[in-house]
């Protein structure tokens, strides 16, 4: 999927009635709609052009949506009403958010760009439009295709909502390599339609036009409705042959193209890393299973293979590598159809398991001389288990690798931490993906495979005459994958006639070498008359280039200088080149109102991970629900915080704003317990309204024989005190804030905190990690763990790993949740607010999700998204 090109328009004419009247069908009329896509070798330039009319005698709302791929940036978007054009302006980031949030204390904003699907993203602006009007909008934005599988791909999702009067889609390809094939698809074509579409194709250049008529986009005759709603595909490569690619010059700058085929392929050392935690339950855990039987039939004969799986627990297939043969093939494929989800997460003892799995087998010599390495992981999950501090897990899966293995990491769903994955991935050659839930999930994963299945080249270095070439892109690469492409851009010195070129990799069978010249003039002259060549695209196409890869380097550097240099530089590029980035946002003014202000920032992948905020619900556009926020700032101070809030006069009473103080509002809380649902990977935050002093019975579990009392502090904030109670062997812990007292058989041990200790009592494993935390883990599969907090204020945490081995007979305030207990959707959820009904033995709790403060993590910062939920022991 990532290397489609996805060009995809919805312009919809909404009708906002903006006073008492009847409805007035098509009241905005689209009588113009064009699509203009430029692509010159792979670059393409694409301008959406919507004109709309107010047919009523009142104002009305026009708005105009456009869905663009994500890779792509913006450059430029206007809008004219009656002559008048009110054009956007690329900001830094910053000082255009400063100039939004003014905006948005005063009501007069909107965001602009939002993430819609899995590639696209969706630009929304609306105006008012006075009767009988007219407004013209447009969109520009660009993107270097990626061959993915051996093709390019442009993709429209067409979608205008009624008959367009003029209509056309009109794409102009040039390609100077030749186009090797072209076709067309479409979801939505009849032979009606059929007859509107025209494609004229030579050596290098294709145009295709689709232009429909009123009638041919007409459902019947009788019916003013249009059959234009789906997808519009453009599919194409280009001609090669087995050399060092192909140069292009245009001004100075030149794009290298590096895509060789008919090579053996390596083979393979892969290890799947899958998470089986209980949040893979269902549809997702049946989906990973059909996608892996499938892969493993793909597996080439001199492939070796491994396969574990992860929940609190770390499962191997086998202890090493075994080859792909047919045999070994259909025993993990019995093995993939024993996988169930239940548990939950630990990722670092998972990829570190793999890791040493490949260790050993390079030491056994059983892997191939000449053969690549990869992990591949997937899960849908934080982890819950083991090591949780994600910087620690990346740290560690780092050095465990040692740049010997590549790391591929998928994201299942919108539960896990992107920007973790992403990371974890790039610090190790590889890349992230995010696989979304839905019916073709597994087809997802397959698809993941097919990219990486087929290596061809390792360790190429593209170089050039080091003194008259600068700025060059990125020009050695780890790995290189049939049916992809390599791209490499700089800029020319003025001095330089011709461009050498040598590129060094080694295949399956040798080391080779490809050399070539490239004559400056001659292929500067190729471009000259060209009339759809737009502007000086190789030198935009080197600044997409820089800024995508400036980006991603600057997520796994190591140090905080460079980071901060490849950032500079890419903003410095985007401002000038006129690109919405990740650095640099769109700022519109509405021309209706001179003050009101609209945001297009580039949303990133970990953009699409819900943000949460303790207590109540953020609005995309900055405001809180007034009701949730009122009882927050109500109840602050009784849990030692405090928080302002700030009415506007302006609005109606249910909405307002507020101020992060001191306190830190946002996520500024240790809720009193965390635990995990047995076989989920839902975190639940409980907090109580209990009697100071008071001891509360927590757990109490008959058939595993533990059970556990806890005592809140004098101002009800924490606990500071818990008493554990093992019946075999019969063993005593009281654990305060001072340290850990043990009886056993008439004998007591005292445990501070001020230094480590450990203890064993017939097969009870008591350990104290100074001044951290307690753990007590027992033979009935039950593991305790306490945490000492020392700030704010110093107090106890205390949580149950593997809350699954609990059984049916479980009771007290935290007992309850361990068996017939389950989290189920909740219709009457409050707008704005992700809520949840939890079933606890039939009785409905609501509850709400919240960032948190872990008392589980090392770190002082650490946060968890969790369902929040308030009782009353």
């Amino acid at each position: 999927m990532e290397g489609r090109a996805f060009v995809v328009l919805l312009v919809i004419a909404s009708l906002i009635v903006l006073a008492e009247n009847t409805d007035h069908k098509n009241a905005i009329e689209i009588y113009s709609l064009h699509v203009d896509s430029t692509v010159t070798s792979r670059f393409a330039h694409t301008v959406i052009t919507s004109r709309l009319v107010n047919k009523v005698n009142e104002s009305r709302e026009a708005i105009f949506e456009v869905e663009l791929p994500k890779t792509a940036f913006i450059t430029n978007f206007s809008m004219s009403i009656d002559g008048e054009t009110y054009p956007g302006t690329i900001k830094e980031k910053a000082s255009a958010q400063e100039q939004y949030d003014i905006a948005v204390s005063h009501g007069q904003s909107a965001g602009l760009v939002k993430t819609t699907g899995r590639k696209l993203e969706q630009f929304h602006v609306s105006v008012n439009v006075a009767s009988d009007s007219k407004v013209t909008f447009e969109l520009i934005y660009e993107e270097l295709l990626k061959r993915q599988l051996g093709k390019y791909e442009l993709l429209f999702k067409v979608r205008p909502k009624q008959l367009v009067k003029h209509f056309q889609i009109d794409v102009h390809i040039f390609e100077p390599q030749g186009i090797n094939f072209l076709e067309t698809d479409s979801t939505f074509m009849t032979n009606e339609l059929t007859e509107a579409l025209t494609k004229v194709q030579n050596e290098t250049k294709a145009h295709i036009l689709f232009k429909p008529t009123i009638g041919q986009q007409k459902k019947s005759p009788e019916l003013e409705e249009t059959l234009l709603d789906g997808d519009f595909i453009i599919r194409y490569d280009v001609k090669r042959s087995v050399s060092a690619g192909d140069i292009q010059i245009v001004n100075g700058y030149f794009v290298h193209y590096f895509a060789p085929s008919e090579m053996p392929t390596f083979p393979k050392n892969v290890i799947f890393v899958v998470d089986q935690s209980g949040s893979m339950s269902g549809r997702k855990i049946e989906q990973t299973r059909d996608a892996l039987l499938k892969i493993l039939e793909d597996l080439r004969p001199e492939d070796h293979f491994s396969l574990i799986t992860f929940n609190s627990l770390v499962t191997e297939w086998k202890n090493t590598l075994l080859q792909a043969t047919g045999q070994n093939v259909e025993s993990a494929k019995r093995y993939v159809k024993t996988v169930m989800a239940r548990g939950g997460t630990d990722i670092n003892n998972a990829l570190l398991t793999a890791a040493n799995t490949l260790d050993k087998a390079s030491y056994a010599e059983i892997l191939q001389a000449h053969s690549i390495s990869m992990i591949i992981l997937l899960t849908d999950g934080q982890p819950t288990v083991g090591v949780q501090d994600v910087e620690i897990i990346q740290q560690n899966i780092q050095k465990a690798i040692k740049g010997k293995y590549v790391l591929y990491c998928l994201g299942f769903g919108f539960d896990v931490s992107y920007k973790f994955l992403e990371k974890m991935a790039l610090d190790n050659g590889g890349i992230a993906r995010r696989i979304y839930e839905d019916s073709d999930s597994d087809l997802q994963l397959q698809g993941f495979y097919q990219e990486v299945a087929t290596p061809i080249l390792k360790d190429i270095e593209i170089q050039y005459p080091e003194n008259s070439i600068l700025e060059l892109t990125q020009n050695s690469f780890k790995l290189f994958f049939d049916g992809s492409e390599i791209v490499v851009a700089g800029r020319i010195d003025n001095e330089l006639d011709v461009l050498p070129v040598e590129i060094q990799a080694q295949s399956h069978t040798s080391n080779l070498i490809f050399k070539e010249e490239a004559n400056v003039r001659e292929k500067e002259k190729v471009f000259q008359h060209q009339k759809y060549i737009f502007g000086n695209f190789i030198e935009r196409l080197w600044a997409y280039l820089t800024i995508q890869q400036l980006l991603e380097k600057s997520i796994s550097a190591q140090e905080e200088q460079q980071k901060n240099l490849q950032v500079a530089r890419a903003l410095e590029l985007s401002i000038k080149y006129s690109f919405v980035t990740p650095l640099t946002s769109m700022v519109v003014t509405k021309p209706d109102d001179q003050q009101k202000l609209h945001l297009a920032n580039k949303p990133t992948e970990s953009d699409n991970e819900k943000s949460r905020v303790t207590g109540f619900s953020v609005r995309s556009d900055g405001y809180f629900d007034v009701s949730l926020a009122r009882d927050y700032v109500h109840r602050a101070p009784k849990t030692g915080q405090r928080a302002i809030l700030f009415d506007t006069p302006e609005h109606s009473p249910d909405i307002f704003r507020t101020v992060q103080t001191t306190a830190q509002l946002l996520t500024n809380e240790y809720p009193h317990f965390l635990f995990q649902l047995p076989r989920q990977n839902d975190v639940i935050c409980l907090n109580i309204d209990g009697q100071p002093q008071a001891y509360i019975n927590l757990i109490s579990d008959p058939d595993k024989g533990v059970s556990v009392t806890g005592k809140l502090g004098r101002n009800r904030n924490h606990f500071v005190l818990f008493e554990i109670t093992n019946l075999d062997p019969h063993v005593q812990l009281r654990v305060s804030k001072e340290g850990t007292v043990l009886s056993y058989g008439g004998h007591t041990t005292k445990l501070p905190w001020t230094k480590s200790a450990s203890s064993t009592v017939q097969g009870l494993k008591i350990a104290v990690e100074k001044e951290r935390s307690l753990t007590m883990s027992a033979s009935a599969n039950i593991t305790i763990k306490i945490t000492f907090i020392k700030s704010p204020n110093r107090f106890l945490g205390l949580y149950f790993m593997d809350t699954d081995h609990f059984s049916d007979k479980a009771s007290g305030l935290l007992g309850q949740f361990y068996f017939d207990t389950h989290l189920e959707s909740n219709p009457g959820a409050s707008q704005g607010e992700d809520e949840r009904v939890l079933s606890v033995h039939g009785q409905k709790h609501r509850v709400t999700r919240k960032n948190k403060k872990d008392y589980r993590q090392e770190s002082a910062t650490g946060i968890i998204s969790c369902w929040s939920l308030h009782i009353t022991p």
